[in-house]
């Protein structure tokens, strides 16, 4: 007798076949292993966690209505530059941050409530 696999059980199902107790026990593990996937994928990396505090510093940073510079942002909190315009293009897909151009040159800031 062969082992069940994932693939197998599925089959059996998807042709109608009476389902046995190995049968449930293979989908119930499969369906824990992909609630278990689409959890951990949903949930935060270290580093966006690490992000959020660095955000709320660029939104502090940012929150007198100064016009500033990526490279101002990331002098001014403490970080790379290329890390400061990567939170801040976060920063106005969110809706909390303002971009706009000027003479080739870009900045930012707060957008006020």
């Amino acid at each position: 007798m062969t082992k069940m696999t994932y693939v197998s059980a599925i089959n059996d199902v998807l042709n109608g076949v009476t389902l046995t107790a190995e049968h449930i026990d293979k989908l119930n593990a499969l369906k824990t292993s992909l609630e278990k996937r689409a959890t951990a994928k949903g949930g935060m990396t270290a580093t966006q966690k690490a992000n959020v505090g660095v955000k709320e510093r660029i939104a502090n940073f940012l929150a007198d209505g100064t016009i500033r510079s990526a490279s101002e942002v990331g002098d001014g909190v403490g970080i790379s530059n290329q890390k400061a315009s990567a939170l801040l293009k976060q920063m106005v897909e969110a809706g909390t941050v303002e971009r706009f151009s000027e003479k080739r040159k870009t900045y930012f800031r707060a957008i006020s409530e």
